[in-house]
């Protein structure tokens, strides 16, 4: 188990939920940076998040500073650097895997991307790692996000020919040959089908 789980452990810390009065992250990675320099297990431990409490005991923060105490050391000095800058974020997880992530600017948490809401990325690296998430988690909707507006009208453009042409699906001519069939969908379209243990599934279209 490396550093890297129980700093990620720690990033709530930093993106704290909507209050009357937000506090200050600047604070919470000063209290760290402390922390990581006198190898504080009892403060690294008490900043953690109850769910990070579930996955790490006290020993095991234990056992990370022990081995990684020139990492703490660079980080507390990186952190507590002139002209280092702290930034706040907070993530909402929802129950079907969407995610919104917030940032905190002068006082207030502004929306950075959430489902529904288009944020974009600043890199190349970003936007294939929002495909990632979207892939990973069979979001239609997400995946229709990540497109440029004109890949996205095409496609809709096609999914809506398919499903116009497929609105009689009952007269629709189906050439059959034994566990494979192949039916002409008005529109251009082509979809191909395979019985398995006597069930017909779509195999391709196109």
């Amino acid at each position: 188990m490396r550093l890297a789980l129980l700093t990620a452990t720690l990033a709530p810390l930093f993106g704290c939920a909507v209050r009357a009065q937000v506090p200050d992250p600047h604070a919470a990675a000063a209290a760290y940076a402390t922390a990581a320099a006198q190898g504080d297990v009892a403060a690294i431990y008490a900043m953690l998040t109850t769910r990070a409490r579930r996955a790490l005991s006290m020993e095991d923060v234990q056992k990370l500073v022990d081995g990684e105490r020139a990492e703490l050391l660079e980080q507390a000095r990186t952190m507590t650097a002139k002209g280092v800058e702290i930034a706040a974020r907070a993530r909402l997880l929802f129950e079907d895997g969407e995610e919104a992530a917030l940032d905190l600017h002068d006082g207030r948490f502004w929306i950075a991307g959430a489902g529904t809401i288009p944020g974009g990325a600043a890199t190349p690296e970003g936007a294939l790692d929002e495909l990632r998430r979207v892939v990973a988690r069979r979001s239609y909707a997400g995946l229709l996000r990540l497109l440029t507006p004109a890949t996205r009208a095409a496609l809709e453009e096609d999914l809506r020919g398919l499903v116009t042409g497929l609105e009689r699906a009952d007269t629709l001519p189906v050439e059959t040959h034994g566990d494979d069939a192949t039916a002409n969908v008005p529109g251009g379209h082509r979809v191909k089908l395979k019985r398995e243990g006597g069930i017909w599934r779509v195999q391709d279209f196109d």
